[in-house]
């Protein structure tokens, strides 16, 4: 047993980022955005507003308890840890052997597209398209980064 004090245990994990939690933790953020600066956004707002493409992961967010704007994407749980570009090259060059889908995590529709060789290439060249779209999230439902 430790004697430190129950207050100081609970601080002693780290996020990634300074000034986040994974889970939003019950923060408040500014947007730095053209006609959402007045406005005072939850974790969950802002979760809202990625899937919906109001925000990038260029966007320009503030913590109300930090000085300092960063980028959406730096947020942990708002964006994807997968990356747009990532996922669009491996579409490009191994779609047909769903290399794609298994990097975004879909480990069922990358067995598919294997097996089918993407659909004789109409399915590697549909998910291709939804991909360049920016339609495809991650198997957690979160936009790419």
């Amino acid at each position: 047993m430790s004697n430190q004090d129950p207050s100081q245990a609970s601080n002693s994990f780290n996020p990634p980022t300074p000034g986040f939690s994974p889970s939003g933790g019950g923060q408040s953020f500014k947007v730095m955005a053209y006609g959402a600066e007045d406005r005072v956004y939850t974790f969950l707002d802002l979760q809202g507003m990625a899937k919906a493409k109001v925000i990038t992961p260029t966007t320009m967010v503030q913590s109300t308890t930090s000085q300092y704007p960063v980028q959406a994407s730096q947020i942990p749980g708002v964006f994807s840890d997968k990356s747009y570009t990532t996922a669009l090259i491996l579409s490009i060059l191994l779609g047909t052997l769903g290399i794609d889908r298994f990097y975004l995590g879909y480990t069922g529709i990358g067995v598919a597209k294997l097996l089918t060789l993407g659909g004789c290439g109409i399915w590697a060249l549909v998910d291709l398209i939804l991909i360049a779209m920016r339609n495809v999230p991650d198997s957690d439902g979160r936009p790419l980064s």
